[in-house]
């Protein structure tokens, strides 16, 4: 049972942060609050976190996580972002909004290592996340809690927790987030695409 502690929604007590960062650094899994419902993240090279993740998600080691982002020059380290993207990205930074990328020269070395040709980005509007990843340092690895279909939202702690706590160690509670899920955006072609409209619809 992972342990659970109440932080402010939009002043994070620096102290809790420090005791997720200390975590995310010992490889730890955890459950944070976002702009679309809670999710689950975890640092880059923790692999033992991310084979939980795909066990509890019935996902196999092929399939693509997001990662979080504190900025736009984080994001654009991490993927390639021509004039075009740059463009329909700006406006929707920070906001729950997914984006398809090229990856760039310095992607990660273990998604590199698996020929990776994508990535999907975001730069969330939660207090809580950028300064979580303020504070780590570097970007995280993020998937959504899935629920049964005719199960509560995973936007309320209570939920959350009664769905996930057992299997996670950390979990941050700001009470009742904004819904999900995100609104994804293909801009890894010549066309952008919306690939899912997501709780914020995306226009452009």
């Amino acid at each position: 049972m992972g342990d659970r502690i109440a932080i402010h929604p939009v002043n994070p007590q620096p102290r809790m942060i420090a005791r997720a960062v200390d975590a995310v650094q010992r490889g730890a899994l955890l459950v944070a609050p976002s702009d679309a419902g809670y999710l689950l993240l975890w640092a880059v090279d923790a692999l033992k976190a991310e084979e939980r993740v795909q066990r509890m998600r019935g996902l196999d080691s092929k399939h693509p996580f997001t990662l979080l982002c504190a900025s736009l020059s984080e994001m654009g380290r991490l993927a390639k972002l021509d004039d075009a993207a740059f463009r329909i990205v700006k406006p929707l930074i920070p906001g729950p909004f997914t984006f398809i990328l090229p990856v760039s020269s310095e992607l990660p070395r273990r998604f590199k290592q698996a020929k990776r040709k994508v990535i999907g980005c975001r730069i969330p509007d939660s207090s809580v996340l950028l300064a979580l990843i303020r504070d780590c340092g570097t970007p995280l690895l993020s998937t959504s809690i899935e629920f049964d279909e005719d199960s509560p939202d995973r936007q309320d702690p209570e939920d959350v927790a009664d769905r996930v706590l057992r299997d996670v160690d950390l979990m941050l509670d700001a009470g009742e987030c904004a819904a999900g899920p995100t609104s994804v955006v293909d801009l890894s072609g010549d066309v952008p695409c919306v690939v899912r409209q997501g709780a914020v619809p995306v226009v452009f």
